[in-house]
């Protein structure tokens, strides 16, 4: 006798979306539109490759439109696709999980904490250098300091956790300051750029 017993379908998408909607119904949207400028400015702009820039002059510019072109303009058509289709809390990882299972999601995620690291070691290095520029000839002691590298990264990334244990309510305002202190950077060197020039065309 052949008995029919029950087979538990998987989940549908919509309801995988349902169930992670009404776990992050407690959370609180902090970003909005300011702050996610901001924290693109924070992760593309930057002032250590402007040296390179001035040297290689106009000929890089190509290179800035194929990368805006096959790079930029796909990545963000994806996301807003992405985001259309699962406005989910935990973006990224979320959409791993619900396309593929939960391994690659976590494989995500273990890839985005392991490059966050790396960053911030080398956001560590940069900063030691600029406080031994700034200090002047009396701290050139710190440029091969192992000991004062392995300090100043230390003490970022036990900030960085800090302000991340937090949540948004506080990290984003670490975001917010990072980007604004980078316009007045640009802002500046742009403003000495045009002195300088102006000041050469006088001469």
């Amino acid at each position: 006798m052949i008995t029919n017993t029950p087979t538990t379908l998987p989940p549908s998408l919509a309801e995988l979306e349902r169930e992670v909607e009404r776990r992050s119904a407690v959370f609180k949207k902090e970003l909005g539109l300011f702050d996610l400028v901001l924290t693109q400015i924070v992760f593309v702009v930057g002032t250590i490759w402007v040296g390179w820039a001035a040297k290689l002059g106009d000929h890089q510019m190509v290179y800035w439109l194929l990368a805006i072109l096959t790079f930029y303009l796909p990545l963000a058509a994806v996301v807003i696709f992405l985001n259309r289709l699962m406005p989910l809390e935990g973006g990224v990882y979320q959409w791993a999980k619900l396309a593929f299972n939960d391994f690659v999601a976590f494989m995500l995620a273990w890839n985005l904490w392991i490059f966050g690291i790396l960053v911030m070691s080398g956001i560590g290095l940069i900063i030691k250098k600029n406080i031994a520029y700034a200090i002047g000839p009396r701290a050139d002691w710190m440029h091969e300091n192992k000991l004062m590298t392995t300090l100043i990264c230390t003490l970022l990334m036990v900030l960085m956790i800090a302000a991340s244990r937090r949540g948004l309510t506080l990290g984003k305002w670490v975001q917010n300051f990072g980007g604004a202190l980078l316009l007045f950077d640009l802002r500046d060197l742009n403003s000495a750029a045009v002195y300088y020039s102006r000041s050469r065309h006088d001469c």
